[in-house]
């Protein structure tokens, strides 16, 4: 087999753990150098490959690339960028064959979600299109944990984590205060059509824990009068109750109630700022006095806090993706497959991504409750395994210690440049 070097980008939406995939494909890369040659990285993801703006993992240290399994966000910048259809945009695909060919890249690993699952897809067909080779393999990302096949996405165990502590830590100081002050507390979660991160604030109450917390998921159309007797009920049984509200909650009218009118760079609406919206439903509603808090970019880049059973199925990901690459597998994508709740049970599979671009996994109808407010115990034994183990970071002066890495840039060796 000839020697061939790989590309490797992050894409969409950073996690705490997405550098853990980094980690384990890098390494593994690494133990593999009579068949790949260097990891070369795209600066913000595809971008970096249009734009000819490579860097060179190989300068990196072992230390330093080892030290990016307990590092959060994109060590190599992320982007939102979706490449058009072939028959759209051929230029697109003409360059990415240059850059290609000039640094002899024969391997393509993309590590990110549903739309990073699509441009995966369009590049593996390059081969039969435009007659390069190229072996595509996608490496599965998403905190909101809406790939479809996989039992769960790397990313979405850390976030539902940060969430399930966070709802039960502020539910406890809400506790406290409602006597005379706040009775309400409405947090505000990343979810645009899946409630799988609002359904983990969820996991807050517990046997040993009952604590009231309403969640507003995407897939249950918000009936405001509904919202209002079930909060009113639970204030007046605790004395306060907690609200878990998804970004990506709709009205009757089909409208998101925090929609801004706004586009991202992949056509879906901007979201945020649902918290404000229900808190104020709950003044006028209600007259209770409330807080609101949106976890935003903390509950992904919450790294201090990750799910060891994410972490590790973060790298193992990172790792199959080469190993299903050296074996010739192309248009795939490594998977978990769960093979029992308790004890957890998981092993590495495979899908082709003809079945997983472009097809959003949403919440099972018998893991919310029959209310619409809460989840099921078929929905707490699917999430209760993914929180579980703590995976620290090293700490320096009270404060984790994460790697930056030097990111040294390939030298160029087309002229021509391409803007995007």
């Amino acid at each position: 087999m000839a020697k061939k070097n790989a590309f490797y980008a992050q894409s969409g939406g950073v996690t705490a753990v997405i550098n853990a995939s980094a980690c384990g494909l890098i390494e593994t890369a690494r133990k593999h150098k009579d068949i790949i040659g260097k990891v070369y990285a795209g600066r913000n993801g595809i971008i970096g490959a249009l734009t000819e703006d490579l860097i060179d993992t190989s300068k990196e240290s072992a230390k330093a690339i080892a030290a990016l399994r307990h590092t959060p966000s994109g060590a190599f910048g992320s982007c939102r960028y979706k490449l058009k259809g072939l028959e759209e945009n051929k230029a697109q695909y003409e360059r990415l064959i240059e850059v290609f060919k000039a640094h002899n890249i024969g391997y393509f690993f993309y590590n990110g979600g549903g739309d990073s699952a699509d441009t995966c897809l369009k590049v593996s067909q390059l081969s039969e299109k435009l007659g390069y080779p190229i072996q595509a393999i996608h490496v599965p990302k998403t905190v909101d944990n809406d790939l479809p096949i996989t039992d769960t996405c790397p990313g979405f165990g850390s976030v539902a984590k940060y969430i399930a502590v966070s709802t039960r830590e502020a539910s406890f100081d809400v506790a406290s205060m409602a006597k005379t002050s706040t009775k309400v507390f409405v947090l505000e979660v990343m979810g645009r059509h899946a409630g799988w991160i609002a359904a983990a604030g969820g996991l807050a109450s517990d046997a040993d824990c009952e604590l009231p917390i309403v969640i507003l998921f995407p897939e249950v159309t918000f009936n405001q009068e509904k919202f209002l007797a079930k909060v009113d009920e639970l204030v007046k049984k605790f004395g306060y109750c907690s609200v878990v509200v998804s970004e990506g909650v709709k009205s009757a009218d089909g409208k998101f109630l925090a929609d801004q009118g706004l586009k991202d760079a992949f056509g879906h609406a901007q979201l945020g700022g649902v918290a404000p919206v229900v808190a104020n439903i709950v003044r006028e509603g209600l007259g209770l006095k409330y807080h609101w808090g949106v976890a935003d970019y903390l509950q992904r880049a919450a790294r201090h806090i990750a799910s060891k059973t994410d972490v590790d199925q973060a790298y193992a990901m990172g790792k199959a993706a080469v190993e299903y690459a050296l074996k010739g597998h192309n248009a795939v994508m490594p998977t978990i497959e769960r093979l029992s709740d308790a004890p957890y049970k998981w092993k590495v599979g495979m899908a082709p991504l003809a079945k997983v671009a472009n097809v959003e996994k949403m919440m099972p109808k018998n893991f919310i409750t029959k209310d619409g407010f809460g989840i099921t115990e078929k929905c707490r034994a699917y999430l209760a395994p993914l929180i579980k183990g703590e995976d620290y970071p090293p700490y320096k002066n009270g404060l984790p210690s994460y790697v930056r890495l030097k990111n040294v840039a390939v030298a160029k060796k087309l002229e021509e440049e391409f803007k995007v």
